[in-house]
């Protein structure tokens, strides 16, 4: 069976409070995992990053063996696919986290979507993000 992943991150301010969020279905489309979380202080590309990260250790753990990624960040999918090399030291400990554990499916792709088309994890990211913004530890 083959699954399908959307993960997003975001952060307000670059670098800034950020967030993750992770979208997994299975074949027929239904949901069987998704999480919104607050990550602390990060760039844009570090929460793309570990929402990433974090989306294929769950895949992993839930023994799924073949994946689509879907991310809205061009970058981090073209850096995935090996089509543009990871220069900033910071990105290039997370890439090799994430290449590692991408190393570990049997069949997985990295597939670059418009946010519109990114809209559950898109949506996860604000949801943790305004939750932390409005809590008392987020003043």
């Amino acid at each position: 069976m083959r699954y399908q992943m959307n993960t997003d991150g975001g952060a307000r301010g670059n670098p800034g409070p950020s967030g993750i969020g992770i979208v997994i279905k299975n074949e027929k489309k239904e949901k069987i995992f998704e999480l919104g979380s607050y990550i602390g202080k990060a760039t844009n590309n570090q929460a793309e990053y570990t929402a990433l990260i974090e989306g294929l250790k769950t895949a992993l753990e839930k023994n799924i063996t073949k994946l689509d990624c879907f991310l809205d960040s061009e970058l981090i999918v073209k850096q995935m696919r090996r089509e543009y090399k990871v220069k900033d030291a910071e990105l290039k400990i997370l890439w090799q986290k994430a290449s590692g554990l991408a190393s570990k499916f049997e069949e997985i792709e990295f597939k670059h979507v418009l946010r519109e088309k990114n809209h559950d994890a898109d949506l996860l990211v604000n949801k943790a993000l305004d939750a932390y913004q409005y809590s008392p530890r987020g003043h």
